[in-house]
């Protein structure tokens, strides 16, 4: 899931997500940062949605990550938020705090320009964690200013739960 990549040409269909999520019986959350809460709005524009969404937490701040999620301060102030570690720990995090199956969540650079670490806009590190099994990361890098950014984030994490949900 690397390179630059258009979302509207990966679209996922929430509602097929919700669909699969019910019929396995699985519970669903997210733990999101450049996303905002926008992968967990998706999901719940769908009619029904409420029988698999447990949860979403938009976490942007480290204190919020470490607090709500159960992210290791220290690893956060060693590394940044925008790791492949962090995305797994906020994933898990979200798994535990909702009791869900399914989680999946987002951090990255949206821009304008690099974050304080230099980490370059566009850089996305998306996570998924199980209950019943391993999770997996995956890294993006996206372009097209920070609205794009963020729309792309949201389909690379919708795509990322419908591939699970298709698995088994």
């Amino acid at each position: 899931m690397s390179g630059h990549r258009d979302a509207s040409d990966h679209a996922v269909d929430p509602a097929r997500i919700i669909s699969r999520a019910a019929e396995r019986g699985w519970k669903l959350a997210t733990a999101e940062s450049l996303t905002g809460g926008a992968v967990v709005a998706r999901l719940v524009d769908v009619p029904g949605a409420s029988a698999v969404i447990a949860g979403g937490a938009a976490c942007y701040s480290y204190q919020a990550k470490t607090r709500v999620l159960g992210v290791d301060a220290a690893l956060l102030e060693a590394t940044g938020a925008v790791t492949a570690e962090v995305a797994t720990a906020m994933a898990a995090g979200a798994l535990a705090l909702y009791d869900a199956d399914l989680a999946v969540a987002t951090t990255g650079v949206a821009g304008p320009g690099p974050d304080e670490r230099g980490i370059p806009e566009g850089t996305v590190h998306l996570a998924l964690a199980r209950r019943d099994g391993p999770g997996l990361t995956r890294e993006v890098r996206l372009s097209g200013g920070r609205a794009r950014i963020r729309a792309q984030s949201v389909e690379a994490a919708l795509s990322l739960l419908g591939k699970a949900l298709e698995e088994r």
